[in-house]
């Protein structure tokens, strides 16, 4: 490391064992009284193991060092049914104390294990403005349906009942009197606007559910907006009347047709308080602060949501699935869900919603000291570390995960402070509290003494070293101000032919008085030495994410480069499938640098000539057109598979700025796609509608086959052997006219009697 060879300890403006301690975690204060030559005022501060070879014992190095121990750590539990409820432990350890040198990191390891059977608070908030009439009408029996699907996955279920519209004042509703009591006189059962009402506490008895809905009727209100922010903070901060428990996990199930207000909106109707964010259920249980404040904030809305550990579940219409999405991004702890037109599918989302949020765990930091730097890295089911990640996902009830956590402290709070911080999963009750020691003081400051003998009587004597009082100098104060020995200047000078305490300082008493400067500190045994000529970013010293010592940036945790511009941090640099940068590339500066030729993206995610291009699609393909895969889950799928999937019948291949893929199915079908990155960056698969399956031969059509071709085979080998007989017997027969021609000319040559007998005997022979 280029500060350690620089040796900032000696080079800072260390005057005292506090300021050594301050300028690096490995600097050290040598206080023992005679350590050091008489003129180096800094010389006591460097590494211990240079002041021990320079002399100094060790009782007398002051180099404290950064901790942790364990306060409370009771081992996590693995069921959350047969014992009491507050013995159920998900986090572990739940309490430490750590000691912080500021610069010098410590860690420690929290582990998180969602356990099987735990208890649900499930609280369902229903807008009731007219459009929701038919999704009423479908939830009359939803708690006696609900509660048995949950009961697969819980034994400790208990059910709750509220509903909305909007605030009942203009524009938001129809105020004229003759609406008051029906807003809508096409609809006799109409009842008048109301902001939220609570209408049954979370409770075991799930035929209650039933009847509250039964009697429910439908309001109105006069903008598309519903006030449904104000029912969830109020469902969120009235603890008591809504009976949300301690020990359970919390959700609160908005099921609505219609786009939310958000804060300001309430301006159009002359709310100008913002929301304050507290319980106002009246004795009738009716949100009463309606007309009097704003719609709540994002930022409250977050905020009182994880306060009170409560996971919030959008079930809306197809319509706005993308507003809602987006909200989830700026409220922690959300999920969303698209709810049928009716409600019908009303039952299945919550009970996906549930295992989607069963299956994450995500950390949260609370009351964090601005003067701490945390760093996190997660240690999922995989067994891989991932740098800067705080969350795990696609996890089984049961699964252990640990999350490596680094603090360091940047400065020293006044003195005797003690701080804290609270470390919680999201949506959990259970935390860890961690509290926080600062060690900027040295033990040798206990022995400080005020008009010492060992500082001529006009100084203080501390940690070895004298601090005179004002118009005194030297080691020991036992100089004057304005005295200057000209015959020691070099005493004064880093070396000979340089200038005298570098041109930035006086020499007085061998000593250099450094100038004050506008620009910042000067400082050194040669006044050498300033906190301003370090490197800037943008016109920034060391980027505001570092410390200037003599130069060079000290840069705080979590950022390198010589003007510690360069983030450490990798979370930004994650893919989907939580590896960093796809695994096609490095992150440099929270950047991904891609280094596998033809990979692009923002996270490398990216690379259609990839040799695993192909079978990356092929999930994408399986799970999007046929649910099949590793990627079924539809929440895992529709989060790791963004592409356009286009589905043609016949697939063009002759395309050469696509890449074709061909895969064989379980069922030894063969699918075929392309695969193509658009110039706007949209990834584009081109997909068969249905792979490509051989048809199986149809039997009687095979034994036909099979009876055809013995038959035709046996007519050619009998033509065949007909065919060598003929030939056979030609050739026999060409024999014997050959040898009957030779006879009859052999016949000219005998007398005719001996002819005649001749031929007499061939007719014999013939016949």
């Amino acid at each position: 490391m280029n500060h350690l060879c620089l040796n900032v300890c000696t080079s800072g403006s260390a005057t005292s064992c506090e300021e050594c301690l301050l300028i690096h975690p490995s600097c050290a204060w040598c206080a023992q009284e005679d350590f050091g030559q008489a003129r180096t005022l800094n010389s006591r501060c460097d590494f211990s193991q240079n002041l021990q070879k320079r002399g100094c014992d060790d009782p007398f190095i002051e180099n404290p060092r950064s901790g942790s121990s364990l306060l409370r750590s009771k081992p996590l539990s693995s069921k959350g049914s047969g014992v009491t409820q507050y013995d159920v432990i998900q986090i572990y350890p739940q309490k430490i104390s750590l000691s912080l040198r500021p610069g010098d990191q410590t860690s420690f390891e929290v582990q998180v294990r969602p356990v099987e059977d735990y208890p649900v608070d499930l609280y369902y908030l229903m807008d009731l403005s007219l459009s929701m009439k038919d999704d009423l009408d479908t939830i009359r029996n939803l708690g006696t349906k609900l509660a048995e699907e949950m009961r697969k996955l819980t034994s400790n279920f208990r059910l709750g009942f509220g509903s909305f519209v909007d605030k009942n004042i203009s524009p938001f509703s129809y105020t004229a009197p003759k609406y008051q009591d029906n807003p809508y006189k096409l609809f006799p059962n109409c009842v008048p606007t109301f902001g939220f009402r609570h209408l049954l506490s979370l409770t075991d008895k799930v035929d209650r559910f039933n009847e509250e809905v039964q009697k429910q009727l439908v309001s109105r209100n006069r903008d598309a907006p519903e006030g449904g922010f104000d029912a969830i903070l109020q469902a969120a901060v009235c603890k008591e009347k809504i009976g949300w428990r301690k020990e359970a996990y919390h959700l609160l199930v908005f099921a609505t047709d219609d786009v939310p207000h958000l804060a300001l909106d309430g301006k159009l109707g002359g709310l100008v308080h913002p929301h304050d964010g507290q319980c106002h259920l009246n004795d009738k249980n009716e949100y009463s602060a309606a007309n009097m404040m704003d719609y709540p904030s994002l930022a409250l809305l977050g905020e009182k949501l994880a306060e009170n550990n409560i996971f919030l579940i959008f079930a809306v219409t197809k319509r706005h699935y993308v507003l809602y999405k987006n909200l989830t991004a700026l409220i922690p702890g959300t999920t969303v869900e698209i709810l049928d037109q009716d409600s019908k599918n009303i039952i299945q989302l919550i009970v996906n919603a549930y295992n989607n949020i069963r299956s994450k765990v995500e950390l949260s930091v609370w009351d964090h000291p601005e003067d701490l730097n945390l760093a996190f890295t997660a240690t999922c089911q995989d067994g891989q570390p991932l740098t800067g990640l705080r969350k795990c996902a696609d996890l089984k009830i049961g699964d252990t995960v640990s999350f490596n956590i680094t603090v360091d402290a940047r400065g020293c709070p006044p003195k005797g402070t003690r701080k804290g911080f609270i470390i919680r999963p999201v949506g959990f009750k259970d935390r860890l509290e961690v509290s926080v020691d600062y060690r900027c003081d040295c033990s040798c400051t206990y022995y400080t003494k005020s008009n010492s003998s060992r500082c001529n009587s006009a100084g203080t004597y501390s940690c070895g070293m004298c601090h005179c009082e004002p118009g005194y100098l030297g080691a020991r104060c036992e100089c004057e101000e304005g005295e200057v020995d000209h015959q020691h200047l070099s005493a004064c000078r880093e070396a000979e032919g340089k200038q005298v305490c570098s041109g930035r300082g006086e020499c007085s008493c061998n000593q250099c008085l450094c100038y004050e400067s506008e620009f910042g500190k000067i400082y050194g045994t040669f006044c050498e030495c300033d906190d301003f000529s370090c490197a800037r970013h943008k016109g920034i010293l060391c980027s505001g994410h570092g410390e200037c010592h003599c130069g060079e940036c000290k840069c705080h945790a979590g950022y390198i480069g010589d003007n510690c511009n360069c983030s450490t941090e990798t979370a930004s640099c994650a893919s989907d499938d939580g590896k960093i940068c796809s695994g096609r590339g490095s992150c440099v500066c929270g950047r991904c640098q891609c280094t596998e030729p033809g990979a692009f993206g923002d996270t490398c995610e990216k690379c259609p000539t990839c040799p695993d291009a192909c079978g990356t699609k092929r999930e994408c393909i399986e799970c999007r057109l046929f649910n099949t895969g590793r990627l079924a889950d539809n929440q895992t799928c529709q989060r790791m598979c963004k592409d356009e999937i286009i589905t043609v019948e016949t697939l063009k291949t002759d395309d050469s700025n696509t890449v074709q893929c061909v895969y064989k199915t379980e069922n030894d079908c063969v699918m075929k796609f392309t695969y193509s990155e658009h110039a706007n960056g949209q990834s584009v698969l081109t997909a068969l509608k249905e792979p490509e399956c051989a048809v199986a031969p149809n039997a009687m059509t095979v034994l036909l086959a099979v009876v055809g071709s013995i038959l035709l085979m046996g007519i050619v080998l009998l033509a065949i052997w007909k065919l060598v007989i003929t030939i056979h017997d030609r050739r026999e027969f060409a024999r014997f006219q050959s040898a009957r021609s030779r006879a009859r000319y052999e016949m000219v040559r005998f007398d005719p009697s001996t002819a005649l007998r001749l031929i007499q005997m061939i007719e014999i022979i013939y016949l």
